[in-house]
């Protein structure tokens, strides 16, 4: 999953978005309203954590700008005015939800996690598939009842394929929805990343890769 964070509190957005990078989520910052344009341009993002008072451009514009162009980017208006007045305004410019500051990390990471399940055609919390069991609410992983050890970019790699539900995955796909934008060794990361994947996976193999195309989980 990939999740935009807009604000500009530059110690509270670091403190955000490396927290969901614990969790296995893919971050991306922008500091004001005219970088979240920009980046929303160039990057499918599934989630965006959006302060609604930025500098350069209002956060309600960089909200309408979303529901306008019809992205499917869920909003989650992230802001210090709290009152039933300001959450009833904020969802009616088109956010997803609201949460005030101060908060608690665990609820922005549920209300994250519940948008991303959103912003896609619904699947369940836990897939299965090939004797691999992936609970995406607990961020737990086992294969045939063996619990799995995995780092946050094996988790989401192999998230990503699991909802692909046998189709290909092509890497530069993996690369659109587990890796930073900022990261420099993203296509050598992928293939870093699904040799320890399989490893850890261990026998019979069954993460596929398909010349040309991409990878996928077998049946």
């Amino acid at each position: 999953m990939r999740v935009l964070v807009v604000e500009d509190e530059e110690f509270l957005a670091e403190m955000i978005a490396e927290g969901l990078r614990r969790d296995a989520l893919a971050v991306d910052v922008a500091c004001d309203g005219p970088e979240a344009l920009r980046k929303l341009a160039f990057g499918a993002y599934d989630v965006m954590v959006l302060d609604r008072d930025l500098p350069g451009l209002h956060g309600d514009e960089v909200c309408r700008h979303v529901v306008e162009r019809r992205l499917l980017t869920r909003v989650l208006m992230l802001t210090a005015a709290g009152t039933v007045r300001d959450r009833v305004d904020g969802l009616g410019l088109g956010a997803d939800d609201y949460l005030a500051k101060p908060f608690a990390y665990d609820e922005l990471l549920a209300r994250v996690l519940a948008l991303g399940r959103r912003a896609r055609p619904a699947l369940p919390p836990v897939l299965e598939r090939a004797g691999i069991v992936l609970d995406t609410a607990r961020r737990q992983a086992s294969r045939d009842g063996r619990h799995l050890h995995l780092s946050r970019k094996e988790f989401a790699v192999l998230e990503a394929l699991l909802r692909a539900e046998g189709a290909v995955v092509s890497g530069e796909d993996l690369i659109e929805q587990v890796w930073e934008e900022h990261t420099s060794y993203r296509t050598n990361a992928v293939r870093v990343t699904l040799s320890k994947l399989r490893a850890k996976l261990g026998e019979p193999p069954v993460v596929e890769t398909v010349p040309g195309a991409g990878y996928r989980i077998g049946a």
